[in-house]
C-alpha cells in the first residue's frame, strides 16, 4: 500500500498552484496523496489528516504566517494523539526561519526553489520508504489555470 500524504493551505492564503505540482509530483513518486484545496482551517487538517491515516501532513504557506500555522499544526496533531504524523513545511520561507520551523516541530521545510526531486527524497526519507516504485511521469500540464 502506498503512503498516504496530506497535502495542505491553512489559513486565508489563496494561491495553490505550487501545492498542486508537489501534489502531483509526489503521486508520480508512488505517493497516495490527499489535497485540501486552499484556505482549510488548522483543525479541518488535522481531522482530515487523521480521518485519511496519512504519514505526512505537508503545508504550503506562500502567507508569511507559516510559523503560527506551523506550531499549530503540530499542536493540533498532538492534541488529537497523531503526533507520529510528520508535519512539512513548504512555500515563502526565510532561511532565517527554518530552524525556527524545525524547532516547532516541523520535520522538513521546502523554500521556495527546493528542487521537487530534494523534496521527494525527504519524503521518502521521513517515511521510510526509499524504494518505493515511481508512477510513470504525466506529460500534461502539471496543474489547472488559475
Amino acid at each position: 500500500m502506498a503512503v498516504r500524504v496530506l497535502v495542505a493551505k491553512p489559513g486565508l492564503d489563496g494561491h495553490d498552484r505550487g501545492a498542486k505540482i508537489v501534489a502531483r509530483t509526489l503521486r508520480d513518486a508512488g505517493f497516495e496523496v490527499i489535497y485540501t484545496g486552499i484556505r482549510q482551517r488548522i483543525e479541518d487538517i488535522a481531522s482530515i489528516a487523521v480521518q485519511e491515516d496519512v504519514a505526512v501532513v505537508g503545508l504550503s504557506i506562500l502567507s508569511g504566517a507559516h510559523l503560527a500555522l506551523t506550531a499549530r499544526t503540530v499542536e493540533a496533531l498532538r492534541a488529537a494523539d497523531a503526533a507520529d504524523i510528520a508535519v512539512v513545511v513548504g512555500g515563502t520561507i526565510p532561511h532565517a526561519d527554518v530552524p525556527k520551523l524545525l524547532s516547532a516541530g516541523a520535520a522538513a521545510v521546502f523554500p521556495t526553489g527546493t528542487p521537487l526531486d530534494n523534496l521527494v527524497r525527504e519524503i521518502r526519507a521521513l517515511t521510510g520508504t526509499a524504494d518505493v516504485e515511481p508512477k510513470e511521469p504525466v506529460t500534461e500540464e502539471p496543474c489547472a489555470s488559475e
